[in-house]
């Protein structure tokens, strides 16, 4: 579906960019700001959300702030033709943030299953990585985790 966008989706988009404000309702409080209904505002973040200009809006949280010291993204070879089922499965549990499907660049590298683990030390994520191999089971056939050197901004 081909949505184009207009100024007042621009200013939406702008104003929801660096996040949702931390109020009882951020919805009432952006469409107050832009001069708009909370419905409207509702209405056309869910077109847009629909048509692909944005990919979703949710809780972003500072794993640092909570106690989450350790991070890694692990890395993993599995077969091509399982790939969709195996990184549903992956994403749904609850210590994964994010998982993605990334090109292979052979011979170099092999991986093209990626998610994101937090843990409070590198025992606890080495100990969510087994469980993930443990869900691969024979179609793990190899990984590695690669762990955060630095905390980078993220937004929205």
């Amino acid at each position: 579906m081909n949505r184009r966008i207009d100024e007042l989706d621009r200013r939406i988009i702008l104003a929801t960019q660096a996040g949702m404000p931390l109020v009882a309702k951020p919805y009432h409080h952006l469409a107050e700001q832009l001069g708009m209904s909370p419905d409207e505002l509702m209405a056309r973040l869910q077109a847009m959300q629909a048509s692909g200009i944005i990919r979703r809006i949710a809780a972003v949280p500072n794993h640092y702030a909570l106690g989450y010291k350790a991070n890694g993204m692990s890395v993993w070879d599995v077969p091509d033709e399982h790939i969709g089922t195996l990184g549903q499965q992956v994403a749904e549990l609850d210590f994964v943030s994010h998982c993605y499907q990334r090109p292979r660049h052979l011979p170099d590298w092999p991986y093209c299953l990626f998610a994101m683990v937090h843990g409070h030390d590198r025992a606890e994520v080495e100990a969510k990585i087994d469980q993930i191999a443990a869900l691969l089971g024979e179609y793990d056939r190899g990984h590695q985790v690669l762990y955060s050197s630095k905390i980078l901004k993220k937004t929205g």
